[in-house]
């Protein structure tokens, strides 16, 4: 019985093989998308899965009270890890700190490369689990040792055995391999992590010793991370640790910050990423709802064109419905024979769409910022393909094995069968269905890539351009001045100066501000940010009032520059001159410039002050003479940095590059989200084209006739076609509200955002009729165009 019914399922495709191709098309296209969608999503959910305890492992994390709002800091303090073991010893199996993952220079004789690692306690190894292909968890007891990942070995070995083999962090920290580990995956938090050193060997280092003086320091911050025991719960032990840090500092600053200190398990570190008030309020996690849903509209919008084909051709298929039914066929054996037609069009579409995935899988990967490969060793893969075909082929073949199946024998027979105007409602229902989500995929593309051109054209407060800008490291010290002199000399940078935090970041924010007329309610939290005399000079800031930092006044190294909000927050009409106390140092103000977007573009700037401190300039920043080309402007850079500081990595990135990062995120969303719209669109038209041609087949006598009577092109045209442009602008009247609501929702997400245009929904809905007009005018003109005598001959 199966067997005939593939057969004949097999017989009516060849026979009516344009519905087919439209159908298999259609669904091969939705399918391609839903496993592309499935496959970014399992790898958005299993992000840090990797290591084998992760649902144990937790970062100790903190909220404080600043300005009246509470704060989420991301990091725990220098003695907490201690006190986590000795007084909370019985809820935590290992406590570890560690080191915030840096670029480090990592040599071997002549040989040198800059790799990102981190110094942590030893036990960091078997808490994350990493994957040694030598040495074991042990391999940092002894403190004067370094495990490197594969890719970091290979870098520096070679082919050589690293183990035991000794290699220099910075040119001043002599270590020995003591082990090898497996790189960490792409959807890792630590997929960047090269390699691991001691934490003991960075604080008792001498060019780290700030951090030795900080040890019992509860208001310095460093990474603290925490795996707790197989029978604890996050939440409880919250509860136990919340007052760690205001039992440590002094009674008044625990009154206006009230630090409540808790755990953010692993799990929720990638997908639930935002803070706001204290408590999490998503992340990524909607991007994964979000191409959940267009996943799923995708293949809904091609199981309607399978619905709507069949069930157009019902007439057709009546004459063999009633035969099978009066030799005796049940109604379940046509409901299974319509099914199992629904089963071999599905079928062929998902095998085309196995093509389709390895085809564009490489160009998704680079949308998507993934290495995602295609499991075709994953069993669980395959046994979610067989349960979504099987759904797809009862999806999509349900509607029309049931309509089918339900004609009267008699009727049918005696040939006074003859679908009603209602049997077209479902179909039409369907159309509707089709274009509202395709109407508001278009609109939700439109107004993404609005919102990120918004903020890529407001105005930053400097120059980009030319901008280059390097991580100082150990090897720079006492030999910044002699760098740039020779750059400045080689007349590849025209300006240099150094910061405490790069220029596309914040590292630092501190409290303790006082001046005058300032509200005692007022906790003063701003952005600092130490700078060398030059550096305003060098990035090209803005100046609003006052004067720049100058070596020619002695007195500025007690100057302070504010940004216009910092300006603003003070409450000063004039801040020129004004004085400002800073744990219990006097700063003078002496310039105000226009505030720099310096974070995300899409958020209010911080309040930010800038001070002269030349001990504290962690970055370096270049600007490239802009009269040579950059790539002759960077070997001459090189050049020196081989010269004067051979053992350092002239390791760069380019200021605008750091700063396109910041759209990286709504740029990829955009993109996607236009990807997937186009599809939408296509597969919308395939059906509106199957339907036209369907229609026109149908109504094929009835043009003749209005064509021998006098009917012109155009009026038949119009006649064929008005039909469509209602539903389409019943899709529009549904799909428009839709998208604004969520839109609205979305944007409410950043405060700095474009209000979205009424031009924008209806220009959608132009665009969605204008396509509706060019897909079914095909059909239509050409039954306008046919010769009614070939219509009317048998009559």
């Amino acid at each position: 019985m199966l067997k005939n019914f593939v057969t004949i399922a097999l017989r009516n495709l060849q026979r009516h093989s344009g519905y087919a191709a439209i159908n298999i098309s259609g669904l091969a296209v939705g399918i391609t998308v839903v496993i592309l969608i499935g496959m970014w999503i399992a790898d958005e959910l299993s992000f840090n899965t990797n290591h084998g305890n992760y649902k144990r492992i937790a970062q100790v994390v903190y909220n404080k009270t600043v300005n009246n709002q509470i704060v989420t800091t991301h990091s725990g303090f220098f003695p907490l890890g201690q006190e986590l073991k000795t007084t909370y010893k019985n809820d935590f199996k290992h406590v570890v700190k560690a080191w915030w993952l840096t670029n480090f220079n990592l040599a071997i004789g002549e040989k040198k490369t800059s790799q990102i690692g981190t110094f942590m306690d030893p036990e960091g190894l078997e808490l994350f689990s990493f994957k040694m292909k030598e040495g074991s968890w042990k391999a940092l007891d002894d403190p004067a040792s370094i495990v490197l990942s594969e890719s970091a070995a290979r870098a520096l070995f070679g082919d050589k055995d690293p183990i035991n083999q000794t290699l220099a962090i910075a040119n001043t920290v002599d270590v020995k391999v003591t082990g090898i580990y497996e790189d960490f995956p792409q959807n890792s938090t630590f997929t960047d992590l090269k390699f691991v050193s001691s934490w003991d060997l960075w604080i008792n280092d001498p060019n780290s010793k700030w951090l030795k003086i900080n040890e019992n320091n509860w208001n310095e911050d460093l990474l603290t991370f925490v795996e707790i025991h197989p029978n604890g719960n996050f939440e409880d032990i919250s509860a136990k640790i919340k007052d760690v840090k205001i039992r440590h500092i002094p009674q008044e600053q625990g009154q206006t910050e009230h630090p409540e200190v808790f755990l953010e398990p692993m799990s929720t570190w990638h997908l639930y990423s935002d803070w706001k008030g204290g408590k999490s309020i998503g992340g990524k996690i909607q991007y994964v709802w979000l191409f959940g849903m267009i996943g799923s509209f995708v293949l809904l919008l091609a199981c309607i064109n399978f619905m709507n084909l069949s069930t157009a051709q019902s007439e057709k298929r009546a004459r063999e419905v009633g035969i099978r039914k009066s030799i005796g066929s049940e109604r379940s054996q046509l409901v299974v024979q319509f099914l199992s037609e629904s089963f071999v069009v599905v079928l062929f579409a998902f095998m085309i769409s196995l093509a389709l995935v390895t085809l564009v899988l490489p160009l998704f990967n680079e949308l998507t910022d993934k290495r995602m490969d295609w499991p075709w060793g994953n069993l669980k893969f395959w046994l979610a393909s067989a349960l979504f075909i099987a759904v797809t082929s009862l999806i999509s073949g349900s509607y029309p094995a049931l309509y089918l199946s339900s004609f009267e024998p008699v009727k049918v027979l005696k040939g006074t069968y003859k679908a009603g105007r209602s049997a077209s409602i479902p179909r039409k229902f369907l159309v509707v269905l089709q274009f509202s989500v395709s109407i508001a995929l278009i609109i939700g593309t439109v107004v993404v890539w609005q919102q990120v051109q918004y903020a890529k054209n407001r105005p930053v407060g400097y120059s980009r351009q030319g901008l280059i800008t390097i991580r100082k490291t150990m090897e720079f010290y006492n030999k910044t001045d002699a760098l740039e002199n020779q750059l400045k000399a080689s007349g590849a940078v025209v300006d240099m100066a150094e910061s405490s935090s790069p220029t596309t970041a914040v590292w630092f924010t501190d409290s303790g501000f006082n001046w005058r007329g300032k509200d005692p309610n007022n906790e003063a939290n701003f952005v600092t940010m130490a700078v060398t005399h030059d550096f305003g000079k060098t990035i090209g800031w803005q100046f609003v009032q006052g004067r720049d930092f100058s070596k020619e006044h002695s007195t500025d190294s007690s100057g302070l520059i504010l940004n216009e909000t910092a300006a603003r927050s003070m409450g000063f009409d004039n801040p020129i001159d004004e004085e400002v106390t800073w744990n219990g140092k006097k700063l003078k103000v002496i310039g105000v410039i226009k505030d720099m977007v310096v974070t995300s573009p899409f958020e209010p700037v911080k309040q930010t002050l800038y001070y002269v401190n030349y001990e504290q300039g962690y970055n370096i920043t270049m600007r490239v003479n802009p009269a040579i080309s950059m790539s002759k402007a960077l070997a001459k850079i090189n050049k020196v940095f081989q010269s004067l500081i051979p053992v350092a990595v002239f390791d760069y990135k380019f200021v605008d590059q750091e700063y396109a990062l910041k759209f990286s995120d709504e740029e990829r969303i955009g993109t996607l989200a236009s990807a997937f719209s186009v599809l939408a669109i296509f597969i919308s038209c395939l059906g509106l084209f199957g339907m036209s041609s369907f229609i026109a087949e149908q109504r094929r006598k009835e043009i003749g006739i209005r064509k021998v009577l006098g009917a012109s092109v155009s009026n038949v045209w119009k006649m064929l076609s008005i039909e469509f442009i209602q539903l389409v602008g019943f899709a529009c009247v549904i799909g428009i509200p839709i998208a604004w609501y969520y839109l609205s929702e979305w944007l409410q997400r950043y405060t700095y955002r474009i209000e979205i245009s009424v031009w924008v929904l209806v220009l959608s809905a132009a665009g969605a009729m204008f396509i509706t007009l060019l897909t079914v005018s095909f059909q239509t003109l050409k039954a306008s165009l046919g010769n009614p005598v070939n219509s009317l001959r048998s009559e």
